[in-house]
């Protein structure tokens, strides 16, 4: 009887040994959430494990929903560097486009120095200590804020700042600024990964694309487009017509009208001249507001040689926006866009849509 007893309680605890290694081998299943596994190749991957950080920032932008950021977050800049980013508790944003997608991601609340083109949200840049001009930065005014990651985009400068701000142990992460349509959802992309709420990004960048497509679809019943000159004005000490590789020139064919500067063969930036203002023919005359201000108003742009015998100049047919709204490519082009379109169409028909 002993023998048998000593058998069934041997086999029995085999049974035991056997179940709880089982056990054991289920609990070291990774419990890690996925990577994205669709991630546009204009914005790089991650090279680092992310680690998530404990304080929820809340998402004022979308739906009030808390967003969790992942950190430290790993980007490739613009120039191809590498840069970790552990905190973003402080954010010093560099350019008014930045500062925007920021504050439309729903991370405002962390951003603690803007620089002057960045107008918008009005009510809480205006609240917020400002660093100067984007593209004549000074370092020790940055640091003086004690930032946690300096950001902005390929407009920021000097470079000599921004080496300074580095070697000072800040993480800088700068973005490339492309002059085409696919320039706000790349932005938004990047932004959203280095603060660590890729997810959040995802969101507003397919809003943006899709409100985009949508104005697009809507230019393209234009019976015509029109002809556009697009003037960027400081007073009598700068005047310039935009023409090819410009975001201007991206908005203006997006929203079905013509850069006549691109037409007479200007590409980036060229002086405005009576030759090349009469050369152009424009339907439109498209200048930013402060722009327009400088010269003192319509009657003013139209004292500059050559603009009144254009047929936007006989029918004062000049027509200007906001600044960091018109050439911003941030979360609200698809607005800036619509409101282009508006413009054209009104044009067009006063025109006999001839």
């Amino acid at each position: 009887m002993w023998p048998k007893l000593v058998k069934s309680l041997t086999f029995a605890l085999v049974l035991a040994l056997l179940s709880a290694c089982g056990a054991g081998s289920t609990a070291t299943v990774p419990t890690a959430v996925p990577e994205p596994t669709a991630i546009p190749t204009a914005v790089p991957e991650p090279t680092a494990a992310p680690a998530q950080t404990v304080a929820p920032v809340v998402d004022s932008a979308s739906t009030g929903v808390a967003l969790t950021p992942v950190l430290p977050a790993t980007v490739t800049d613009y120039q191809g560097e590498t840069v970790v980013v552990e905190s973003v508790d402080r954010i010093v944003s560099l350019t008014g486009d930045i500062t925007e997608i920021i504050f439309a991601l729903g991370m405002g609340d962390y951003v603690v120095g803007v620089d002057s083109s960045a107008t918008y949200p009005a009510e809480k840049t205006k609240a917020l200590p400002n660093i100067g001009y984007q593209r004549r930065l000074n370092a020790e005014g940055i640091l003086a804020l004690n930032p946690t990651l300096v950001i902005g985009d390929e407009a920021a400068g000097p470079p000599e700042a921004l080496a300074q701000i580095r070697s000072a142990g800040v993480p800088v992460a700068l973005v490339a600024d492309p002059p085409t349509m696919d320039s706000p959802m790349q932005k938004i992309l990047f932004v959203s990964r280095t603060l660590g709420i890729l997810e959040r990004g995802y969101e507003l960048a397919g809003q943006v694309e899709a409100e985009i497509a949508r104005v697009r679809a809507n230019a393209a019943t234009l019976p015509r487009p029109p002809r556009v000159l697009f003037l960027y004005l400081r007073g009598t000490d700068v005047q310039q017509v935009a023409g090819a590789n410009t975001a201007i020139d991206a908005m203006i064919t997006a929203a079905g009208g013509v850069n006549a500067a691109t037409e007479v063969g200007i590409v980036n930036s060229a002086p405005l001249s009576a030759e090349v203002a009469i050369a152009a023919q424009p339907d439109i005359i498209l200048v930013l507001t402060k722009g327009l201000e400088s010269v003192g108003g319509v009657d003013g742009l139209l004292q500059i040689p050559g603009l009144a015998d254009t047929p936007a100049g006989q029918q004062r047919r000049v027509v200007d926006f906001d600044d960091l709204y018109l050439l911003g490519m941030g979360p609200r082009t698809g607005q800036a866009l619509a409101d282009l379109v508006a413009v054209f169409k009104d044009a067009v028909a006063q025109t006999g849509g001839s």
